[in-house]
């Protein structure tokens, strides 16, 4: 139910032409009287058994047993919430991965959710993206276009713009949990295809991650572009082209940030991106920061040897001249 539901008019009209009809305005008083009139002349009954008690106004009344109040909302939504309590409680356990990934319904109602997080509770939203994200290891889109039995509209591309749209909120929980969730859905070669056509959008976003204060958004970005920049040449191309990228990720490594893989992680898709010759005019203009962090940071000295070893030492023929920052490089 959306937070903003107003109950609007309904129109009786069903059995309005019956004669019998509990909602046909002609025969209203008929039906419910407080005395029924005898058949046949028969002398009226007085305390008659069948005497009405109720009013023909309750048939018009919306808080009935079949139509849900502001209360009865409240009492559904809090049923909900309890409910992806406990599928999210389900995905936590491996033995259930196999069996939550398999049931179509299942996944498009967490999906829905998603579509749905400008109307949908917070918290039922939150519980949602949690399962995704555990289940995102064993998690194959191709399901939404399988012969199993659909019962909400949900497609791969509509899966993936509703991440995209827990990517781009400003809710803190839930670009981070975003960013893990596409960071594990693509080390599955089948959903490649599917998040690929957004790969710029991802890139845009996970870098823009990498410069706020939060550690927790920093670390989900770096282990989103930590898988994503292996899926093939052509991801760590647009990375290494990503305004920002490569000096943000040196911040990272320089800083430094407070978990250890972190910057570890951050290292090595510096390294990554160097192997392809035609990232070398991105990251040349580093060069004297890869030094500084090579003599400074002992931990990550090995990687960053390497990264101005493929910058310095390979063969130049493979590429255009670069503009380092004192002259030009052939």
């Amino acid at each position: 139910m959306p937070k903003d539901h107003t109950k609007p008019p309904r129109a009786r009209t069903l059995g309005a032409n019956i004669t019998l009809s509990g909602f046909g305005l002609e025969n209203i008083g008929q039906v419910y009287s407080d005395s029924v009139t005898p058949l046949n002349d028969e002398p009226k009954i007085e305390g008659s058994t069948i005497t009405k008690k109720r009013s023909a106004g309750f048939l018009f009344d919306e808080d009935g047993l079949f139509n849900i109040d502001d209360e009865g909302r409240t009492e559904r939504q809090q049923c909900a919430v309890a409910a992806s309590n406990i599928i999210r409680n389900f995905s936590f356990m491996p033995e259930n991965e196999t069996i939550m990934v398999q049931h179509r319904h299942c996944l498009e109602t967490l999906f829905q959710c998603l579509e749905d997080q400008n109307t949908e509770d917070d918290e039922l939203i939150t519980n949602m993206l949690e399962t995704l994200v555990n289940l995102a290891p064993v998690l194959d889109l191709r399901i939404f276009s399988s012969s199993k039995a659909s019962f909400i509209p949900i497609t791969e591309k509509s899966a993936v713009h509703a991440i995209m749209g827990m990517l781009d909120s400003s809710i803190k929980a839930w670009h981070c949990a975003a960013a893990e969730l596409i960071g594990r859905l693509i080390i599955n070669p089948d959903n490649e295809s599917f998040l690929l056509p957004m790969i710029s959008q991802i890139y845009k976003r996970l870098v823009d991650l990498l410069s706020v204060q939060a550690v927790d958004a920093q670390a989900a970005a770096v282990s989103a572009l930590y898988n994503v920049s292996e899926v093939n040449m052509d991801c760590r191309l647009r990375l290494a082209s990503e305004r920002w990228a490569v000096d943000r990720l040196l911040k990272i490594v320089k800083a430094p940030h407070p978990v250890t893989e972190v910057c570890r992680k951050a290292a090595v898709i510096l390294e990554s991106l160097v192997s392809e010759p035609q990232n070398r005019m991105h990251l040349l203009v580093h060069e004297n920061t890869f030094a500084e962090i090579l003599t400074s940071e002992g931990k990550y000295s090995d990687t960053f040897a390497r990264i101005l070893y493929e910058l310095t030492a390979r063969p130049s023929n493979k590429v255009t001249s670069g503009q380092a920052i004192w002259g030009n490089i052939n």
